[in-house]
């Protein structure tokens, strides 16, 4: 199959393509902006992309009104790029831990959400639980992760990912599975209890909060 390249003369496909590749969650209206084309036109490019499986649809549910469909990617979609700095990512992390112990390796991987969330200082600190949530949600989207959050039954959260822009990598390096948890734990102030992961064959990673939301520390 074809490599989709910024050298090639990009269609109306390949401008999806790329539109859906620059954000994780894409609605067909900000494709259609992208691709300079009616709604209806790339409507019959998704089916066929997802006829292909190129790419994949999530139904979003919102409090209010009629749920929306988002696309993104599948892996099969993402392996039309060029997939270079992964042999370079692999690499550096096959020296590290050659080099180092598997603790230092870990700390480094806290270390990385440690600046992360240093660079966002402020933002979160004093927000309501809720919309914590919805900070930690959209903070995983610029980050890659397709995800969504919602209250059970029992009056727990849970997160809920169907897509992770690291689980080629993870194949190989389990520990990069550390950093979206830990970008969950930092903003949410409590810890995440992990159920269901990508990396073993699950159609998702589904995390579970033990905490309600009136035992989380808000700091003033």
């Amino acid at each position: 199959m074809k490599s989709v390249t910024s050298k090639d003369k990009q269609s109306t496909r390949d401008l999806i393509l790329h539109a859906l590749k620059a954000s994780a969650q894409s609605k067909i209206e900000s494709l259609a902006e992208a691709a300079d084309v009616s709604p209806v036109t790339v409507r019959h490019h998704l089916n066929s992309l997802q006829a292909e499986g190129l790419i994949e649809v999530e139904s979003v549910r919102r409090k209010v009104g009629r749920p929306f469909y988002v696309y993104t990617l599948s892996e099969k979609g993402n392996e039309l790029f060029p997939q270079k700095y992964f042999s370079l990512t692999n690499r550096l992390l096959e020296e590290l831990k050659d080099r180092l112990p598997p603790e230092t390796v870990n700390e480094i991987f806290i270390s990385l959400v440690q600046r992360i969330m240093e660079e966002r200082a402020g933002e979160f600190e004093v927000l309501p639980f809720e919309e914590r949530l919805n900070y930690v949600i959209n903070l995983l989207g610029s980050e890659g992760f397709l995800a969504r959050w919602e209250k059970r039954d029992d009056g727990r959260y849970q997160i809920i990912e169907y897509s992770c822009p690291y689980i080629s990598m993870g194949h190989q390096h389990s520990e990069v599975c550390t950093l979206d948890k830990q970008l969950m734990i930092t903003v949410l102030g409590t810890a995440v209890e992990q159920h269901s992961c990508m990396l073993h064959g699950d159609a998702c990673c589904q995390f579970t909060l033990p905490l309600r939301p009136s035992d989380i520390q808000i700091n003033s």
